[in-house]
């Protein structure tokens, strides 16, 4: 279990990147869903013992993150938003290097290691190329593999399917829900649709806040009967957005349309949909007080 408790931080600059975030997570996967700009970064780097908080605590299975940070860098694996690579050196190579820094000190059962996680990440025909090579998305496995060397039990990943096309999206997804099974793993994002395929809890994290916590379904559920769509011109946008609570605006079939909030049928034109977990994402950024 990851205990975060009354967590704050405030850079030189005046920006508070963290206002008293508490959270509780456990095993599996947990979707910490929010815009650019939340946070989220600053908090997974907190968690990661890359940087101290101002006040507050993170306990991870008993571990104070802050008064022992080597103790929880030995059972972490964290892939970061932006993580640099070395261009000329090969795959095999780096990851048999960060292998034998982890503690495997054994050459064959390094070499064993290794090729078992370029299996795990689909890298293994690959290994020999330079990292420099490597796609966005290859480069994102490798990026998975480094982070699950010494079997952690908390795994950080932010923001990892950003730029991938589908393809390597669905694969990324199917190997981070594995991990999931065995490990607390925390998935940073602003994409819906990543925390809807792999997680069982979340959290909506805003201007530095958790907005809300809880099942992706449940929290989608409580705004059952309250979504409607309505077809308009792209200049009516904004007066829309001064007579409604406006959740988004989107081209369907080349159509301009709009989803509203509201507690009743909000007049001639609008349909009611059925709403889902971006609509309630959208809601709850903007009206977070009343969720």
């Amino acid at each position: 279990m990851l205990s975060i408790s009354d967590l704050n931080k405030t850079y030189p600059n005046g920006t508070q990147a963290l206002n008293n975030v508490n959270l509780e997570i456990g095993k599996g996967m947990f979707g910490l869903l929010g815009p650019n700009g939340a946070g989220k970064s600053t908090l997974m780097r907190t968690i990661a013992t890359l940087q101290n908080a101002d006040t507050g605590t993170v306990v991870f299975d008993g571990i104070d993150v802050f008064d022992a940070p080597d103790e929880q860098r030995r059972i972490l694996g964290d892939l970061p938003q932006d993580f640099g690579v070395y261009p000329k050196v090969s795959a095999e190579m780096m990851l048999n290097h960060i292998a034998k820094i982890k503690g495997i000190q054994s050459k064959g059962d390094r070499a064993s290691y290794v090729s078992d996680l370029l299996n795990k990440v689909n890298l293994y025909k690959f290994r020999k190329r330079n990292l420099g090579d490597y796609s966005g998305g290859m480069r994102q496995r490798f990026g998975i593999a480094q982070a699950l060397i010494g079997n952690p039990k908390l795994i950080i990943v932010d923001e990892p399917t950003a730029g991938l096309d589908p393809l390597e999206r669905n694969r990324f997804h199917n190997l981070l829900s594995e991990l999931g099974e065995d490990a607390v793993v925390i998935l940073s994002t602003h994409i819906v649709d990543d925390v809807v395929n792999l997680c069982t809890n979340m959290a909506v994290f805003n201007e530095g806040s958790v907005v809300v916590q809880g099942h992706p379904q449940e929290l989608s559920n409580t705004l059952n009967g309250k979504v409607y769509r309505k077809k308009i011109r792209k200049e009516d946008t904004e007066k829309y957005q001064l007579e409604y609570t406006v959740l988004s605006t989107y081209l369907r079939s080349g159509n301009f349309n709009v989803n509203v909030y509201s507690d009743a049928h909000p007049g001639e034109g609008f349909e009611p949909v059925a709403n889902d977990l971006e609509d309630f994402y959208f809601y709850s950024i903007n009206q977070p007080q009343t969720v």
